[in-house]
């Protein structure tokens, strides 16, 4: 197993320990097209949690309809339980091949 696809893969499973942290560090360091590639998607999966934790606290505070701000909020945590089983996949891939 090469140094290239186990630091892609750490940046997908960096959401355990240094979601924005580690992938930054890696693109930055890491002169490899690929590690490149994979460590700005693992940013990018791992900004869209904060995001849409941004968009729930907006939703919640600006509407006052009950129904509506529940839906949402579970939108939104469904939204950020499928990122982060997406990464995990990904995770896995990058090192499958």
């Amino acid at each position: 197993m090469s140094v290239e696809k186990v630091m892609s893969s750490l940046c997908y499973f960096s959401v355990f320990f240094a979601p924005f942290l580690f992938p930054i560090i890696v693109f930055l360091v890491m002169r490899d097209e690929e590690v490149s590639y994979h460590a700005k998607r693992a940013i990018l999966s791992h900004l869209f949690p904060f995001v849409s934790l941004i968009l729930a606290f907006i939703t919640l505070f600006v509407l006052d309809v009950g129904t509506v701000i529940i839906l949402g909020i579970f939108v939104f945590g469904l939204l950020n339980v499928i990122v982060f089983i997406w990464n995990i996949v990904k995770g896995i891939q990058v090192l499958r091949w």
